[in-house]
C-alpha cells in the first residue's frame, strides 16, 4: 500500500493540464492525444504499483524492461500512433532515446521546471511537417517521484541488488543519479494527420 500512496503523490497523473495549443483544431488534437498519454501512464503506474507492493524495486526493473514496452506497443497498435516514453538519459537506448524534436522539447521541459513550472502541468504539442508527412507531436513530462529513486536515484539511494540487476539488464544505462522533483523524461506521441 505504501508504494501506491507514494506513486499517487508523484504527480504523474496528467489530468487537468492546460491545452498545448489554443486553436480549435490544436485543442482537439491536444485533448485526444493527452487522453492516450494519460492511459499509458495509468497502465504503467498500475503495473509498477502492483509489483512494488508485491516484490519491491527488483521486480519494478523487470516491469519497466518488459511490461512497459508491451503496454506502449499495444497502445500504439490500438491508436495507429507512435506512443512511447523517451528521456535525455535513457535506461534502454534502443527504446528510450529521444529524436531531435523530442530532445528539443525535453530540454525546454527542463528549463520550464527550473523556472518553477509545476511538473505535472508541463506538456507541449504541435503540428510538424516531416519528409514522411504531417504529424501532430505531443509530449508530457514524466517527473522523478520519490519512489523512482530506488531505481533511478544516486547509488546511495539504491540497494546493491538493484544496482547489480541494472548493470546486468541495462549495460548502457544512463538513467541513474537523478533527483526527485526533476524531469525524468516524457511520454511522447506522434500521430499522422
Amino acid at each position: 500500500m505504501k508504494w501506491r500512496a507514494i506513486l499517487g503523490l508523484a504527480g504523474v497523473a496528467m489530468a487537468g493540464a492546460a491545452p498545448a495549443q489554443e486553436t480549435g483544431e490544436g485543442r482537439r488534437l491536444a485533448e485526444e492525444t493527452r487522453k492516450v498519454a494519460v492511459e499509458l501512464v495509468g497502465q504503467i503506474r498500475g503495473a509498477l504499483t502492483k509489483e512494488l507492493e508485491l516484490s519491491g524495486p527488483m521486480r519494478a526493473v523487470i516491469v519497466c524492461k518488459y511490461t512497459v514496452p508491451e503496454l506502449s506497443s499495444a497502445l500504439s497498435r490500438k491508436t495507429g500512433w507512435r506512443v512511447t516514453r523517451v528521456s535525455l538519459k535513457p535506461r534502454n537506448p534502443a527504446l528510450g532515446t529521444a529524436d531531435a524534436w523530442e530532445q528539443r522539447v525535453l530540454l525546454d521541459f527542463e528549463k520550464r521546471a527550473e523556472r518553477g513550472e509545476k511538473l505535472d502541468a508541463i506538456e507541449f504539442g504541435e503540428v510538424v511537417t516531416e519528409p514522411a508527412g504531417r504529424y501532430y507531436r505531443y509530449m508530457k513530462v514524466l517527473p522523478m517521484a520519490p519512489v523512482c529513486m530506488s531505481c533511478h536515484g544516486t547509488d546511495d539511494r539504491m540497494t546493491q541488488s538493484v544496482r547489480s540487476l541494472l548493470q546486468a539488464e541495462y549495460p548502457h544505462d544512463r538513467a541513474t543519479g537523478l533527483a526527485a522533483g526533476h524531469v525524468r523524461g516524457a511520454v511522447t506521441v506522434k500521430r499522422p494527420l
